[in-house]
């Protein structure tokens, strides 16, 4: 009867009717049918409409769907015709999805995607992006419930690192003291314990390039000071500072991450009063103050000083001259940030609490002991806030009732990862489970899934935009009206409410994460303007707000933008971060540096930096504000200007566009 059909691609082919024979019974299956011989006599009359309506005209393969699905229709099978239809629609994505991937690989190859600052623009850079390119289609297309695919293709929500999806964790607070204790095997035999110091540090560098071999997120050092004092306390200071020197140097110079990167690493110290301790804290800092070879910025480790009043605050204190050189190296240097161990949701832990330079914080577990260190952030994923009140309308019922809905999809689409990630085994994470640093992972063998360990990990839900939430549900942003202060931290609140709710649900760790919003910045605007159109204070710029941050051009005083953002760090048990902006390096106003910070801590806050411009002529090694495009001393035009990004330091020339945007428009803030 029929003899050919035409593909897609124009092609002409011979017609084989039993392919939609098997097409039919799939979707049958789909809904729990199993009557083969049904699917053989619906195929009979697709057949017969088929030759009704072309007689003998040779007909497309979208013709025979559309006739399939108008048969199954009107023979009353509606469920197997839903079947059919998604299982179309998704063969149709994924033809698609093919497609788009032909075209992005096209554009890596001329210039290296810039989703994530530290990434360079070398070969392996590209292979990397073709790669993650390739792996977030399968994962759409593949693996992901379609209900989840949908919300994060329509910017509903983002999932973070989808190109990981199903490969590994996100990141870890490495026990630094007891790997260097005992010595370590990263796959090619057995390295015995270190004795000096240039040995530890250089085993420490060593540790976290496996570790960040094994993961995509960061990786930190909790407890730095503590556990590297053991080496220090026979060696002489200027031993320790060349140890230090040479660590500040491998960070900045090992690139061995995935598309060439060097780790993404984190130092806390500040609080180990022993003179070991002191020293080591000391040397590190002095270090990092002096920079790279020729006085560049280094841009890794991110190193934390670690706050505590009776520890190191006030001038009784025993580590008080340590917080004094911290506050002078930020202020040269933009490093160190600082975390405050007795924040009211962090002094409850003692001085057990730790942050990564992105923000991440890990302490409370449901399944063990509440720690930092051995355990880390699993994944996390983000909720676009300006999206739900344009759809709202200005009607805070509504935008409510919609954030319920998409917390609820998000803690499941997380689920749906902790699951899957869950079924790894050992042998998959070989240093990470592999030499037990994992919480959990003490007694599991190489061929044991990973669950007992990576259950100790957290799930973290974020969010941006609020500014632009608020602009749409109040007129204004909470920089610009106490009222809208007031409804942003109650949206705080209720989202923190439903994440513990799904604590419970879930029997997990679900937190709520301030989200440092790098390339996703820019993709939810960009979306929701194509199809919401431009939106004052809202679309019209090519950036959502970080997280609960103050927008960046709004013009506002120090304190005031640290007593507002002030609240939200409580809430935010997974993360959080707050800047301030000065107009070029403080380093001859540290009292006032001095007195900055410790309002933060006044106003609880979890974890500050302060943010300026840093240039560097890499012609004269000139290092000040270069306000144009040459170097005032000696004219030359190869500058490096380094910026902060979503809490590390990068350099601009890789910032993406919307983040480009976003430097232009930040303002100092005002004392």
């Amino acid at each position: 009867m029929f003899t050919k059909i035409k593909k897609r691609d124009g092609r002409e082919v011979p017609f084989d009717p039993s392919k939609i024979t098997e097409a039919i019974f799939k979707a049958a299956q789909a809904v729990g049918g199993e009557d083969r011989q049904k699917s053989l006599e619906l195929t009979l009359e697709v057949m017969r409409v088929l030759g009704q309506k072309y007689q003998g005209e040779v007909f497309t393969v979208e013709d025979v769907q559309d006739i399939v699905e108008k048969v199954l229709i009107e023979h009353g099978h509606a469920k197997t015709a839903k079947a059919y239809i998604l299982y179309r629609d998704q063969r149709t994505r994924y033809r698609e999805a093919k497609s788009d991937l032909m075209d992005v690989v096209e554009e890596i190859l001329k210039e290296t995607s810039r989703e994530n600052a530290n990434v360079g623009n070398s070969p392996s850079a590209k292979m990397l992006q073709i790669a993650s390119a390739a792996s977030k289609q399968y994962y759409l297309n593949r693996v992901l419930p379609p209900e989840f695919s949908q919300a994060h293709r329509e910017g509903d929500i983002h999932i973070h690192d989808l190109d990981f999806y199903k490969k590994t964790l996100n990141c870890l607070q490495l026990p630094l003291g007891d790997i260097l204790a005992a010595g370590f095997n990263n796959g090619h035999g057995y390295i015995r314990p270190p004795k000096r110091p240039a040995s530890a540090t250089a085993l420490a560098a060593i540790i976290l390039q496996s570790s960040q071999n094994d993961m995509y997120g960061g990786q930190s050092f909790p407890f730095f000071d503590r556990d590297m004092a053991p080496f220090v306390e026979n060696a002489s200071e200027e031993e320790t500072y060349q140890a230090m020197e040479a660590l500040v140097y491998n960070l900045n110079s090992m690139h061995s991450r995935a598309g060439s990167q060097v780790p993404f690493s984190s130092i806390n110290l500040g609080c180990d009063t022993t003179e070991a301790g002191r020293k080591v804290t000391r040397n590190l800092l002095l270090a990092y103050e002096a920079g790279l070879g020729r006085g560049e910025n280094p841009i890794f480790p991110n190193v934390i000083f670690r706050v505590r009043e009776g520890v190191n605050l006030n001038p009784q204190d025993p580590n008080y001259d340590l917080f004094l050189l911290a506050l002078r190296v930020a202020a040269t240097r933009m490093n160190p940030t600082f975390s405050f161990m007795d924040s009211s949701f962090n002094d409850q832990y003692g001085n057990n609490v730790a942050y990564m330079g992105c923000r991440t914080r890990v302490i409370a577990n449901r399944h063990g002991p509440s720690i930092t260190e051995r355990r880390g952030n699993i994944a996390f994923t983000t909720i676009n806030l300006p999206r739900l009140a344009i759809k709202a309308k200005g009607l805070i019922g509504e935008f409510y009732r919609q954030l319920e809905k998409m917390l609820e999809l998000a803690c499941e689409q997380l689920y749906h990862r902790y699951r899957v990630l869950s079924e790894l085994k050992v042998k998959d994470l070989p240093f990470v489970m592999g030499q037990h640093l994992y919480l959990g992972s003490e007694d599991l063998k190489d061929d044991d899934v990973i669950e007992p360990a990576v259950k100790h990990g957290t799930l973290s839900v974020g969010f941006i935009g609020l500014a632009e939430a608020l602009i749409l549900l109040n007129g204004k942003h909470h920089g610009e009206s106490d009222d809208s202060q007031a409804m942003g931290i109650s949206i705080v609140q209720y989202m923190r409410r439903m994440i513990d709710k799904a604590c419970d649900e879930y029997d997990l760790n679900y937190t709520l994460l301030a989200t440092p919003a790098e390339g996703l910045s820019g993709r939810f605007v960009s979306i929701d303007r194509e199809q919401y159109g431009e939106i004052p204070g809202v679309t019209d710029k090519e950036y959502y707000t970080n997280s609960f941050h103050i927008p960046v051009n709004h013009d506002i005083s120090i304190f005031e933008k640290i007593s507002k953002e002030g609240p939200y760090h409580k809430y935010t048990n997974a993360g959080h971060i707050s800047y301030i902006e000065f107009p070029s390096p403080p380093v001859h106003n540290l009292d006032a540096i001095e007195t900055v910070i410790k309002h933060m801590r006044a106003c609880d806050m979890g974890y500050v930096g302060i943010n300026f411009p840093i240039d560097f002529c890499e012609s004269c090694y000139y290092r000040g504000v270069i306000p144009g495009d040459a170097c005032p001393n000696c004219g030359g035009q190869e500058i490096k200007r380094v910026r902060r990004i979503t809490g590390y330091l990068s350099t601009v020339d890789r910032f993406n566009d919307a983040k480009v945007a976003e430097l232009r428009d930040r303002k100092s803030h005002r004392f």
